[in-house]
């Protein structure tokens, strides 16, 4: 039997939720909560196989009854069932240890699919949700250089060759005063002090490749 606690404060929805998995012979409902608050302690004390829990509620929200229960109860597999898919939700409830994400969009028999699969340690996000993981990796992955303008890019690369801002004047075919302009919007991008600080970051980073 997986052991299953269901925490939302829509009673509608929490009692409709409870009564469907209540005729799933493989699930056992030992408990539901209407609070973030409550639900963390109703967890902590049954300690379920699985968790269903709402992110939006009164008196502790999911995230902050995610993280209390993953810091004493580590095995415990938590699926974020919610409405709401935008980053201010998604990546603090994955951070503070949330196993599985899904909308309340989904059908009865995906919430089921989700806590049987969680209970054998195989997690379920919401296309929706993935495809903000994905971009929020990516986004991780960006160096500070890849917000520079091609021509801010070519005067990096004329400071790392230690160019004063005459040669690349005239190297690039522009002004001093534009020569300066484009130093200080990379030092400020690159968040660099100096010429130099600059210099390394170019050599530290291969920009040269």
């Amino acid at each position: 039997m997986i052991r299953v606690i269901v925490v939302d404060d829509h009673e509608v929805v929490r009692k409709g939720i409870v009564a469907y998995l209540q005729t799933e012979d493989d699930i056992d409902i030992v408990g539901q909560a209407s609070s973030g608050n409550e639900g963390a302690a109703l967890i902590l004390k049954h300690e379920p196989d699985v968790v269903l829990m709402d992110l939006i509620m009164e008196d502790g929200n999911g995230i902050e009854a995610t993280r209390k229960v993953m810091e004493s109860l580590a095995a415990c597999k938590i699926i974020i069932l919610t409405s709401f898919y935008d980053d201010e939700q998604v990546f603090p409830a994955i951070e503070a240890g949330a196993f599985s994400y899904i909308l309340k969009t989904s059908s009865a028999k995906e919430i089921v699919n989700a806590i049987r699969k969680a209970a054998k340690g195989e997690n379920v996000i919401e296309s929706k949700v993935a495809g903000k993981m994905i971009s929020g990796f990516r986004a991780g992955d960006k160096k500070p250089h890849d917000d520079l303008t091609d021509r801010e890019m070519e005067v990096l690369l004329c400071i790392g060759n230690g160019m004063t801002n005459q040669e690349i004047s005239d190297k690039l075919y522009i002004g001093v005063k534009t020569v300066k302009t484009h130093v200080s919007n990379i030092l400020s991008k690159l968040d660099v002090h100096d010429r130099t600080q600059a210099a390394i970051y170019v050599h530290r980073n291969d920009l040269f490749k």
